[in-house]
């Protein structure tokens, strides 16, 4: 059994910095092979894609410059240091964990909140 568990979230003022943490465990769960991602979903609306990391990185358009995704295989964490961060960023962030590719996640975590005030 697959756990992720976010953490890092809270109230941040407009313009400032967080930085999400998830750490996935389980007893025959290769972090180093899976993509990890990050997703987000506001109040009323869909969840959406935010950023994946595999071999490579990639983000949403409307984060790129703001927010970097990076993973720790010896600590089977995945970051995400969200900067400049902006009202229409408050949402409640998931992590994710996927083998065959970002758009295809196997595990989640039940999400950390993070609120953006302006």
């Amino acid at each position: 059994q697959v756990q992720l568990v976010e953490s890092g979230g809270g109230l941040v003022q407009a313009g400032g910095s967080l930085r999400l943490s998830c750490a996935a465990s389980g007893h025959t769960f290769t972090f180093s092979r899976y993509y990890m991602g990050w997703f987000r979903q506001a109040t009323g609306k869909e969840r959406v894609f935010v950023a994946y990391i595999g071999w490579t990185s990639a983000y949403a358009d409307s984060v790129k410059g703001r927010i970097t995704i990076s993973r720790n295989n010896a600590k089977n964490t995945v970051y995400l240091q969200m900067d400049s961060q902006k009202p229409e960023d408050t949402a409640l962030y998931y992590c994710a964990a996927g083998l065959r590719g970002p758009t295809d996640m196997d595990y989640w975590g039940k999400g950390t909140l993070v609120t953006v005030s302006s």
